[in-house]
């Protein structure tokens, strides 16, 4: 199972970025996905969570701001980012919570992540 993420980047306070999560092995449209956020130091966060059948949770600290949504057509997941802020520079990841796993049964995945930078 590999979860790929990509769309990372720097980019101006203000500004927006899409972050995108290629998964293969496993079938996100079967399972809860979200991303993560971490900076060296802190705590990982969990910024946004999509359940299989569709529901999305956000951290306070994006609501209003990020967007999580899922193309099950192309196993991917999307974060849509938009008026960043310098504080949410980070590393982010994404995961798979109890996805079909290749040889049965179920367990939770995570990709290697890609980096937010933020300018102000």
């Amino acid at each position: 199972v590999q979860l790929v993420e990509s769309g990372g980047g720097l980019v101006q306070a203000g500004g927006s970025l899409r972050l995108s999560c290629a998964a293969s092995g496993t079938d996100l449209s079967d399972c809860a996905a979200g991303w993560y956020r971490q900076v060296p130091g802190k705590e990982r966060e969990l910024v946004a969570a999509i359940s299989s059948d569709g529901v999305t949770k956000y951290a306070d600290s994006v609501k209003d701001r990020f967007s999580i949504s899922r193309d099950n057509t192309k196993n991917t997941l999307f974060l849509q980012m938009d008026r960043l802020k310098p504080e949410d520079a980070a590393m982010y990841f994404c995961a798979a919570f109890n996805a079909p796993a290749p040889g049965g049964g179920y367990l939770d995945y995570e990709g290697q992540g890609t980096p937010v930078t933020v300018s102000s």
